[in-house]
């Protein structure tokens, strides 16, 4: 489990580009990750949607996007070209990272086991997790003005 105010997990996770994207490489920036149960899902749009509807916002606050979920890089290249998402999507196909960061969730839907919770995670640039929420259920959406409050902050 992580915690605010500590050292976010390391990972190393491919894109939909099928480039490899660590969280040490990105060190010098503010990140913020969306962590997504399953591409193509209602919830899990609109998550990714809002994310994309505010790019402006991250960038200008130096802020770099991640959505992270347990589906293949090629399901997540397909969901990036048709919802138009301007960041990257890494592929926990493995379900490493989820289980580091304490969001494996074991029972999905439809008998599917081991997504990820629905959560959004913001790492500042020295690689200390600054917010972290987990929505009480899956079906929820994070804060997204918490979250803008605290990437605020940290510019």
């Amino acid at each position: 489990m992580i915690e605010i105010g500590k050292p976010a997990p390391l990972f190393s996770l491919y894109n939909t580009e099928k480039q490899l994207v660590s969280l040490e490489s990105l060190r010098g920036k503010n990140v913020l990750i969306h962590f997504f149960p399953m591409a193509f899902t209602g919830v899990c749009t609109a998550q990714l949607c809002n994310a994309r509807d505010n790019m402006e916002i991250y960038t200008k606050l130096h802020c770099t996007v991640l959505g992270i979920s347990v589906d293949s890089l090629f399901t997540l290249g397909v969901y990036k070209k048709q919802e138009n998402y301007s960041f990257d999507l890494l592929s926990d196909f493995n379900k490493t990272t989820i289980q580091d960061y304490g969001l494996y969730y074991p029972d999905f839907v439809f008998g599917m086991k081991g997504v990820s919770n629905r959560a959004a995670v913001l790492i500042d640039k020295e690689g200390i997790v600054r917010y972290f929420e987990v929505t009480p259920t899956i079906g929820d959406q994070p804060n997204y003005n918490a979250i803008t409050d605290a990437l605020a902050k940290l510019a």
